[in-house]
């Protein structure tokens, strides 16, 4: 008898494991099926069914137990768990809402801490950014008020879905968004946003048969774009050109640049055309001549005295030499590929950089007929805050509107294994980039930058973002002791301090 009974469970045990296995391998068939082909909202789980979840499941666990094995949240780099963790939620309208205390660490040097008013504005006070004229001497002038907009990434460097699913976002948010050095592929003119036109060192897209500046292309491309930025320099590799691996010259990338398929696109380090300061006014007049459109230009700094020889040059040779605008990018900005030696250690920081040019242009009394753009590792709304401050009249970034297309920080960008879809010109993996999904949340990303440094003013007693000044603002110096950021960066003479916040405010 008892024989029989431990035959019987022996039986029923084979019965139930045989019945959870089944459930467990058809659970596991219906959620790879699932997430390889109806699910669209994770690039990960589309590429990478099931392993996928894996991640998901630990990132979470993360939350609990990171604390006895994981790094902090604010420690990983390039950029931190948190900041990451911050675009996510925002990008998919979650709102960038936490519970019980911040992790931000105010005794940190170079923290920021806004000076919050007594009296904040109340709701019915506060009012609309107001649009700024970029370039208002132009045939076209082009007029814009989103803060927080889109920097330049070259279709080739990031894939096709990538890049409509950033035109479809910026057209919807009423942001602008730069091409990068790639030239334009059709995909940037999808739905009609505003469009930077960037000219790299290799003139893709506006040279002729020869590599040379091609003044027809130029005035054909003005009726399409809203501005063109002449690049200089990049924050990840001043002193070196654009560099685009053998394996991303697909046939219509080769085509659109001009370039050989399947061949290293390797940039010039500098415009062949530009030697000297003089010569870059010359071709920021030939373009707004053949174009009509505002031109700027965008420059890493070394020091105050390039940006200092471009001040007296104006000067010296007529207004209507000055750029239109100019992209300053901190030596810590992003790209696909460099080499390691100059994103580590060249170029001056944008903390650095960015007052540097604000204060020359205030000095020689330029900063109101140039508009400066900040760039540089960007992509929270207190940095947007902190840069309108400082006395940018914009902010750009590239790798806060990777994150909100999904972008996991796996740092194969330069390899086209990227996990996510993005950099990748692999059509398996792109498939986990869903456009109208990614499109949204780049939308709704760029609205709720703009939206919260609004807040932040408002907080500050402002009535918009645009009324912001260097005495809104604290810069921690060491644990307990922060100071006024206009004490740190004081306006400079000839200027009055506050002859200089007011050129700043009305400007």
């Amino acid at each position: 008898m008892p024989q029989d009974i431990t035959s019987i469970l022996a039986n029923w045990l084979i019965i139930f494991t045989a019945f959870v296995l089944f459930v467990v391998v058809v659970t596991m068939v219906l959620l790879y099926v699932y997430d390889r082909y109806f699910q669209t909202k994770h690039s990960v789980l589309r590429n990478y069914p099931l392993i996928g979840r894996l991640r998901y499941f630990l990132e979470r666990l993360g939350e609990y137990f990171r604390q006895y094995f994981f790094a902090q949240d604010r420690e990983e780099m390039p950029f931190n768990r948190a900041s990451r963790a911050w675009v996510y939620r925002t990008a998919k309208g979650l709102g960038g809402m936490i519970s019980f205390g911040s992790t931000y660490d105010l005794r940190q040097p170079g923290s920021f801490i806004f000076v919050n008013a007594s009296f904040p504005r109340l709701e019915e006070e506060h009012s609309d950014v107001p649009p700024i004229v970029i370039g208002p001497h132009c045939r076209h002038p082009f007029v814009t008020r989103s803060l927080y907009n889109i920097s330049g990434m070259s279709y080739g460097a990031i894939s096709k879905p990538a890049v409509r699913a950033l035109a479809r976002g910026a057209a919807k948010a009423g942001i602008w968004i730069n091409t990068g050095e790639g030239g334009m592929s059709p995909y940037h003119l999808e739905h009609g946003p505003d469009i930077i036109y960037q000219i790299g060192t290799a003139k893709y897209g506006v040279r002729d048969m020869h590599g040379n500046l091609d003044d027809e292309k130029l005035r054909i491309l003005g009726e399409q774009v809203k501005a063109f930025e002449i690049k200089l320099s990049q924050g990840a590799k001043p002193g070196r050109g654009g560099v685009l691996p053998a394996v991303k010259v697909t046939e219509e990338i080769a085509q659109i640049r001009g370039i050989p398929l399947h061949t290293v696109s390797s940039s010039p380090n500098r415009h062949l055309d530009i030697n000297n300061t003089d010569d870059l006014l010359n071709m920021i007049k030939r373009v707004r001549d053949a174009s009509g459109r505002p031109v700027g230009f965008k420059v890493v700094l070394g020091s105050d005295r390039f940006i200092r020889e471009v001040c007296e040059a104006i000067q010296r040779r007529g207004i209507e030499y000055a750029p239109d605008f100019i992209t300053v990018d901190g030596g810590e900005g992003g790209t696909g590929a460099a080499p390691q030696v100059l994103a580590d250690y060249v170029g001056l920081p944008i903390a650095e950089s960015l007052p540097m040019m604000v204060d020359v242009f205030m000095e020689y009394g330029l900063k109101h007929h140039v508009r400066v753009v900040a760039s540089g590792k960007l992509i929270t709304s207190a940095e947007v805050a902190w840069a309108l401050c400082m006395g940018a009249d914009f902010v750009v970034s590239a790798r806060g509107f990777m994150f909100a297309l999904g972008c996991i920080q796996s740092l194969q960008c330069h390899k086209d294994t990227c996990p996510t879809g993005i950099t990748t010109h692999n059509k398996r993996l792109q498939k986990g980039l869903v456009i109208n999904d990614k499109a949204e949340r780049v939308a709704a990303y760029a609205h709720w930058v703009n939206k919260e440094v609004n807040v932040i003013a408002h907080a500050c007693g402002l009535r918009n973002a645009r009324e912001f000044l260097r005495e809104h603002i604290r810069i921690v110096q060491r644990p307990g002791w922060s100071m006024p950021l206009e004490e740190i960066h004081p306006y400079p003479s000839p200027l009055h301090s506050a002859s200089a916040a007011e050129e700043h405010l009305h400007n």
